[in-house]
């Protein structure tokens, strides 16, 4: 089974605080163990919402907001990571996502990078990674999009890998079989799904393949110590079913 593990964004990260350098090393071994065991599918890390935009679709019209904001409808259905040269280029997938979604909401988050994070200077010209956020709706959480839609948004996929864009996409079953996960001080308390709303920004996310919920909340204690303890952590299925052409 895989999972994605995705914890929310702080006050410290939302003002641009990088994290020390203990974290960043205790993080990395976390998920370099994972990685060498086989186990990490797929994982990175968000910056602050001055580093985002959000697209909202409706009625044909696209309006568009550029960070900083707060969350507002921040559950997603499903992840593209996209590697482009500029952030116009990755707005231009987007908006021709929305449009075969109608009235929805999408997200487009940087990822960090090492030299983001203080761990190196930045190389020349680097090309620019985002994370575009499909934001859950009434049919994503019913079960999906209609097969008209799925198979367009096949179609995009597939034309934004020949372009060399899509790096992963990644689809999530609805939040009924997910779980909330709330740490205080490494205390859990959890929360069984339908997610009525999310309102707290991705601050980053991790993909697992696990033998079962039992394994994914052993790991995300591990995962929320690393991040100080007192955190919130959606736990959700990727959804495995094959695409329609």
């Amino acid at each position: 089974m895989q999972f994605m593990i995705m914890h929310k964004n702080d006050p410290k990260t939302e003002a641009g605080e990088l994290p020390p350098p203990e974290l960043i090393q205790r993080m990395g071994e976390f998920i370099g163990g994972h990685a060498a065991a086989g186990r990490l599918i797929d994982g990175a890390g968000l910056g602050a919402s001055r580093t985002r935009t959000r697209l909202v679709f409706q009625g044909g019209r696209c309006t568009v907001t550029e960070g900083p904001y707060q969350g507002a409808h921040e559950l997603p259905a499903a992840t593209l990571l996209l590697k482009v040269r500029t952030r116009a280029e990755a707005m231009g997938w987007a908006e021709r996502y929305g449009a075969i979604l109608g009235d929805g909401e999408l997200e487009l988050g940087k990822v960090n990078e090492p030299w983001d994070l203080g761990m190196m200077p930045p190389p020349p010209d680097p090309p620019l990674q985002v994370l575009l956020i499909e934001k859950a709706d009434p049919a994503t959480e019913a079960g999906g999009r209609s097969p008209q839609q799925r198979a367009a948004l096949t179609r995009l996929r597939t034309e934004m890998t020949k372009a060399g864009v899509l790096v992963r996409a990644m689809r999530l079953q609805p939040s009924r079989v997910g779980k909330r996960l709330s740490f205080t001080r490494n205390e859990l308390r959890t929360v069984d799904g339908p997610f009525v709303e999310s309102k707290e920004l991705i601050g980053g996310f991790a993909v697992m393949e696990l033998a079962d919920a039992d394994a994914a909340i052993a790991l995300c204690r591990t995962y929320a110590e690393i991040l100080g303890g007192t955190l919130e952590i959606d736990l959700r299925l990727v959804d495995l079913t094959p695409d329609e052409a």
